[in-house]
């Protein structure tokens, strides 16, 4: 297939380009570098060093003979977009180009309004442009299970079957986001569920766990190949920043009494996930809903996991509770469904002690570039 990946210079996009490159599909990227630039304004870096886009494609094609074609701009202008879709006639659309972090998007309103007007907007010009250029391609959009929020009943994926004052119904799951940016997440998902109603689009939605992990197949071909780590407060997941923490003698620190539970997924099943979906396509107007996710934890589960293998690596650590800068539950009831990606042929890489020590290897060779000020958590929700 001809397949698009927008925001294919981050760190779900990178891997996954190369993984659909790999199984031998025609790859373009669409990225504006905007993630290479909020480094740069947050004083951060990528733990692992990463070469240019440019560098990283041209040694891809020097390696495999596999051609990547790369496009400099942004989704939210729209006559760049319709271009390109004019040039490329895609199949599939694979949009990973948004700002993903919750708490950039609640450092102050600039930020959260960056937040909605980058994904929300994005988002729209992609299904026009679709409806207008490509009305056969199949979109596939990364959404985040962080849409659903905590309710105290079990998450279905996408849909949940209702019955009232003796009438029933199937409707959208209910969305009680936690941040303006997963807030953007659920416009989005209205907004492309609408148009698939309106229009014919057809669209899958990926409701994504929280991605561990570091490197694929495709990305340790080559030190220019390579993932970026993300370890800051911002960026940095619970799990990045508690392996960080427990090499450069910090406490590992907990948000709260730790019983905030997810749904993660290892990174080689996150490329899996779009192979499944871009040869699996929805049907025309059919908006539908995974949930992407192979197994939840709790964030005090994550601390003893990085804490029992760091002891094994001879670092000793030990487990904080921070005063919890978000405003959410600490102790909730959590279950979600996650079949549909199995049924079609999803085969988990489950979160093993093993997977965190290759991360914690990683880290000790990269660990001069760790800038500590960053570790601990700068933005409150309040």
């Amino acid at each position: 297939m001809r397949i698009i990946v927008a925001g294919g210079d981050g760190f779900c996009g990178w891997p996954t380009a190369l993984y659909l490159s790999e199984k031998g599909h025609d790859v373009s990227i669409i990225d504006n570098g905007v993630r290479r630039k909020i480094d740069n304004e947050l004083h951060s870096n990528s733990l692992t060093p990463i070469a240019s886009l440019e560098e990283r494609v041209a040694k891809w094609e020097e390696l495999t003979g596999k051609h990547i074609t790369v496009y400099d701009g942004d989704l939210v202008h729209y006559d760049f977009l319709k271009e390109i879709l004019r040039k490329e006639k895609p199949d599939a659309f694979v949009h990973f180009a948004e700002q993903r972090s919750a708490p950039y998007s609640m450092i102050d309103r600039e930020h959260a309004v960056y937040t909605q007007e980058n994904n929300v907007t994005g988002t729209l010009n992609v299904l026009f442009g679709i409806k207008e250029v490509v009305p056969d391609c199949h979109l596939i959009k990364l959404g985040t299970l962080g849409e659903y929020g905590t309710p105290n009943i079990p998450i279905e994926e996408g849909y949940i079957e209702i019955k009232h004052k003796g009438r029933k119904d199937t409707l959208p799951f209910p969305k009680q986001p936690g941040s303006f940016y997963h807030l953007s997440k659920v416009h989005d998902s209205h907004n492309i569920m609408f148009a698939c109603k309106i229009w014919g689009i057809r669209a899958t939605d990926l409701n994504q766990g929280i991605v561990y992990g570091l490197e694929t197949e495709e990305t340790q071909l080559d030190p220019v190949l390579t993932n970026r780590l993300d370890y800051d407060g911002v960026f940095g997941t619970a799990l990045n920043r508690f392996i960080i923490q427990s090499t450069v003698g910090y406490d590992l620190t907990v948000y709260g009494k730790g019983g905030q539970t997810r749904g993660f997924l290892n990174i080689k099943d996150t490329v899996r996930c779009i192979e499944i979906a871009a040869e699996n396509p929805a049907d025309f107007g059919e908006f539908r809903v995974f949930n992407q996710f192979t197994e939840q934890f709790s964030v005090a589960d994550l601390a003893e996991k990085v804490q029992n293998v760091a002891k094994e690596e001879g670092f000793e650590t030990k487990i904080a509770n921070l005063e919890n800068p978000r405003v959410e539950l600490e102790e909730h009831f959590y279950q979600a469904e996650n079949t549909k990606l199995k049924d079609l042929g999803l085969e988990p890489h489950l979160l093993t002690e093993d997977v965190i020590r290759d991360v914690l290897r990683t880290v000790i060779k990269h660990k001069d570039r760790v800038i500590e000020k960053n570790i601990l958590p700068s933005v409150k929700w309040k």
